[in-house]
């Protein structure tokens, strides 16, 4: 360890941190230079704690720094990093900011097993060990995007002594259901992630990895090891979630207990988060056992908000309270903060559950004639075909005749059959305006998505009664129910929660495809993702093991009966509540 005082802050470079196995985790620690004890702000995670922001992810930064300027000001930004707090713009105030690289990555040597029972286990004993320093005030709270998100859930059901609260920022508490297979489908995602953002920053990259800009030691650590071993000492999760079609212990263990969390949390969820950063902070939220939880959900790119003035200030009045015991009334605030979208922008709102109370819960039928959703039932039967690699089949409403606010979760039920024994069903809601232009909004990662989406494998079909609810059907995903070709079943499919103020005049569509969605336009790209952006950001469904063509290049059918016809539920809010901003 090396420590320093430097930029108004002590830093101790490479803290050891030695877990119940006798391996030793390295952490970076920045603290306020004055005596005392101070609660802490940890994070946990595989993206090399010794790698700058601007080096590692340089495409996110400059987005980042176009869209809000402000994120860069009141910082030298020489400490940011991906997805976790700025030390300069927390240790001023009172905090102690930990990063520790989790077991195989970065600094830290082991077996690299993202998400895994042992991870969880290291990120408690590190919370332990930061709660019993010397400059500790005995009070940790979790701080983080996405994976540092993500193992919040997990670590928190274990109950550290020392934790205290959780902000919790864009994450996933069901491993199986929000990042792994949507509806049953697997999401090429895990794969490319591993490649492009895990493997690189593994503990024994030495040479072939990269230098901190700030003390200049190699962030993978200081051996260089052959690819040969570095292979032996990684668990490569693809090969496991491409074989385990179900729901098992496998994701289980990778998935978090949020009845199990007891601390006040603050779950922060992205509207554009389709395929990872929505349902699970929605999920989460509901289920915590927690008696002090708020959901906040906004819009715009994934990472960036949290590093806004916005995302900073709703951050510190959180942990000031729960961290400092400031008495700054955010305990009086109501559970649920939205920024609702609207074509040109976000109105915030206050709000007490979720879904909203006063939501009108409205069906649009499906019919053949025109193509439409119609608020009535069709009174005539028809059968629609569509190759699931074309273009699949699109229903529209009529233009609203007034603004209609959208939000909360919808679903979808129909009846379908294949010339196969499965379908694969990807869900769009879509926003056209009067001209029939499709209204595109900056995602989490992709700067063109539809307004929601839904996925569902046919055999994967079977509902759990207990967990389901009108407007979120939920699949068990623990037996295969194959088709018979040519004979149509029943699917319920789940369609991610979306936040959408529809204009007058302007319409809301419905397409059903068997494959992704895209948009027709140009992609778009990031540094540290590897496939061009087409509408559904990385989140693809192209593995040819899970989706051989001979089952899924196939010619599906719609069947719509009068008698029990297909519908789409929507979450229509009435009337706004007071503003808050």
């Amino acid at each position: 360890m090396h420590s320093e005082t430097r930029d108004g802050m002590r830093i101790d470079w490479d803290a050891p941190i030695e877990m119940s196995d006798g391996l030793v985790l390295r952490a970076d620690v920045f603290r306020p230079i004055g005596e005392g004890r101070y609660p802490v702000l940890m994070s946990y995670g595989p993206y090399g704690k010794g790698l700058a922001f601007q080096e590692g992810y340089s495409t996110a930064w400059t987005i980042m720094a176009a869209q809000k300027p402000e994120v860069l000001e009141g910082s030298s930004n020489k400490y940011q990093q991906w997805e976790v707090c700025d030390p300069e713009k927390w240790v001023p105030h009172g905090y102690v900011c930990i990063r520790v690289d989790s077991r195989g990555a970065g600094r830290s040597p082991g077996v690299l097993d993202c998400h895994s029972l042992r991870e969880t286990e290291d990120f408690r004993e590190c919370i332990e060990w930061a709660g019993e320093q010397p400059w500790s005030s005995g009070k940790v709270g979790l701080s983080g995007i996405s994976y540092y998100a993500m193992n919040q859930w997990r670590v928190a059901a274990l109950r550290p002594r020392h934790l205290a609260a959780l902000m919790i920022w864009e994450g996933a508490v069901d491993r199986y259901r929000e990042a792994s297979r949507h509806g049953g489908i697997a999401c090429s995602f895990s794969k490319n992630w591993l490649e492009m953002q895990v493997k690189p920053l593994q503990h024994g990259r030495g040479e072939r990895g990269a230098r901190s800009a700030v003390t200049g030691e190699l962030v993978c650590g200081p051996e260089t090891v052959p690819d040969e071993e570095l292979a032996k000492l990684r668990v490569d999760a693809w090969p496991s979630l491409i074989n385990r079609p179900l729901d098992d212990d496998n994701y289980r263990d990778r998935s978090g207990l949020p009845e199990r969390i007891e601390v006040p949390l603050l779950s922060a969820a992205n509207w554009g988060g389709q395929g990872l950063h929505l349902r699970g902070n929605i999920e989460g939220f509901l289920a915590a056992g927690s008696q002090r939880k708020w959901l906040e959900v906004h819009g715009g790119t994934h990472w960036v908000e949290y590093y806004t003035d916005y995302g900073i200030g709703l951050q510190r009045r959180f942990f000031d309270h729960f961290l400092k015991g400031v008495d700054n009334g955010w305990d009086r605030e109501p559970p649920v903060l939205l920024n609702v979208r609207r074509v040109d922008g976000f109105v915030q709102r206050a709000e007490h559950e979720w879904p909203l109370a006063r939501t009108r819960w409205t069906r649009l039928y499906l019919h053949a004639e025109g193509m439409a959703l119609r608020p009535e039932p069709p009174t005539v039967a028809a059968t629609l075909d569509y190759d699931t690699m074309g273009e699949g089949l699109s229903f529209r409403s009529a233009p609203m005749a007034e603004e209609t606010e959208i939000t909360g979760p919808s679903a979808l039920r129909l009846r379908l059959s294949s010339r196969t024994r499965d379908a694969d069903l990807f869900a769009v809601l879509r926003v056209f305006d009067p001209a029939g232009k499709e209204l595109l909004f900056y995602g989490a990662l992709d700067p063109k998505t539809p307004v929601g989406q839904g996925w569902l494998r046919a055999s994967h079909r079977k509902l759990d009664a207990a967990r389901s609810t009108p407007w979120r059907p939920y699949h068990t995903h623990d037996e295969l129910q194959p088709l018979a070709p040519g004979e149509p079943v029943d699917l319920d499919v789940e369609i991610w929660p979306t936040s959408v103020v529809v204009p007058k005049g302007w319409s809301v569509a419905l397409t059903l495809l068997g494959r992704d969605y895209e948009h027709g336009q140009d992609s778009a790209a990031l540094s540290n993702m590897k496939n061009p952006m087409r509408g559904c950001g990385p989140f693809v469904h192209d593995d040819a093991d899970d989706r051989p063509p001979a089952v899924f290049d196939t010619v599906c059918t719609l069947h719509l009966d009068p008698a029990d016809p297909a519908w789409l539920l929507l979450p229509v809010v009435p009337e706004a509540a007071k503003e808050v901003g």
